[in-house]
């Protein structure tokens, strides 16, 4: 049995929410966080758009959007669909015609944001066509793009504004008998989504997406993204959730796991507790843990992993950890596995030794599983 398991204080007791089906995979209703990235291929190259939407499935998205800017794009989401394994999720903005034309080319879902796509009029058309073709909605608004009779009536973007927005957009398709949708309450300002998004949850049962809209950079907007999403998270708030990064969206499913996993909601692959390089290390850890990420970058089996540098934290972090290497002296360590102390190694061994051992560890784990399905 993995000790990757959740202690009683660290529950999180998520906001009760109906469910709705994103092609085949449950949003909300207690079903796991979804992550979810985006495209930055022209649609219309069908073969970038695929190939990217597929290297974010291998890296654990569980649903992919993609822009349709125009006719040409909403054409081309005819050939890409069928040839991707998680459901797509059409992004329109302005024009309504693409959302019509992205539902009848198989769409699971179609993201629609109510300060640009147009009256109501437009918008029960969009919803036919998402009935019609057994296509979900999401509820898009943004900070930076609001009604402009709301940032007359709010003198700026803010939190009241952006949840006015969604709960009148709410309203529409409820009107319609359209019930299918979840929401989004998007601000680059930590502050501002996180009022939103509070405020959102207690005005709705509808399945909510998280995101920190324009975060920055791979690193920056990783970090803003973690407080911002983390803190929302802790509260139960979201049941599928974007890391918006200038950087591959691979690299967007990678730190949307890894805040996950920081709170224990979701696990996939390794968690790897490593400690700080300091004087004390008996071997080089910053490059280990950094060479071990990419040897272990296959694994998806939830798995925890200590690479500690001396034995003042070394012994204590392995006995919580699957797989655990504490760096000892005269060119050794001591290996932990299941927690518990199990031999000692020269360190030029470890890393092909860890992956060895977590290799192993995954595929017991794995078979397990499968017993436990069986029975």
């Amino acid at each position: 049995m993995s000790l990757n398991h959740i202690r009683p204080w660290r529950n999180i007791y998520r906001r009760e929410s109906r469910q709705i089906m994103v092609g085949n995979v449950p949003v909300g209703g207690g079903a796991p966080i979804t992550v979810q990235t985006m495209t930055n291929t022209l649609t219309t190259d069908v073969a970038a758009t695929i190939a990217q939407v597929e290297a974010a499935a291998e890296a654990g998205a569980d649903i992919v959007r993609i822009s349709v800017p125009d006719e040409a794009s909403s054409a081309a989401l005819k050939e890409i669909v069928p040839e991707c394994s998680v459901p797509i999720v059409a992004d329109i903005h302005f024009h309504y015609k693409r959302g019509i034309e992205a539902a009848e080319a198989g769409a699971a879902c179609l993201r629609i944001n109510p300060g640009n796509i147009g009256d109501e009029t437009r918008v029960r058309e969009v919803i036919k066509a998402a009935r019609d073709n057994n296509c979900s909605m999401r509820i898009g608004v943004n900070a930076g793009s609001l009604e402009k009779h709301l940032l007359e009536k709010y003198g700026e973007p803010t939190p009241d504004a952006m949840v006015e927005s969604g709960l009148d957009h709410i309203k529409i398709l409820q009107d319609n008998d359209f019930h299918d949708f979840k929401i989004s309450c998007k601000a680059s300002d930590v502050f501002m989504a996180a009022a939103a998004y509070q405020q959102l949850a207690e005005a709705t049962d509808a399945p909510i997406h998280l995101g920190i809209t324009e975060a920055g950079g791979l690193t920056s907007g990783t970090i803003k993204s973690a407080i911002g999403l983390g803190n929302l998270l802790w509260m139960g708030i979201g049941d599928t959730i974007r890391v918006s990064l200038s950087a591959d969206p691979v690299e967007e499913v990678i730190g949307r796991y890894e805040i996950l996993k920081s709170l224990g909601v979701r696990h996939r692959g390794g968690n790897i507790i490593s400690s700080p390089s300091c004087a004390r290390q008996g071997f080089d850890v910053i490059k280990t843990v950094e060479v071990l990420e990419d040897r272990l970058a296959h694994i998806k089996t939830p798995m925890s992993l200590s690479i500690i540098g001396c034995v003042v934290n070394g012994p204590g972090e392995a006995l919580m950890t699957d797989v655990g290497w504490t760096g000892g002296g005269s060119g050794r360590g001591m290996v932990y596995l299941g927690g518990a102390k199990s031999h000692a190694m020269d360190n030029d061994k470890m890393v092909a030794h860890i992956v060895e051992q977590v290799e192993k560890k995954a595929a017991e784990l794995e078979a397990s599983e499968q017993t436990a399905a069986a029975e």
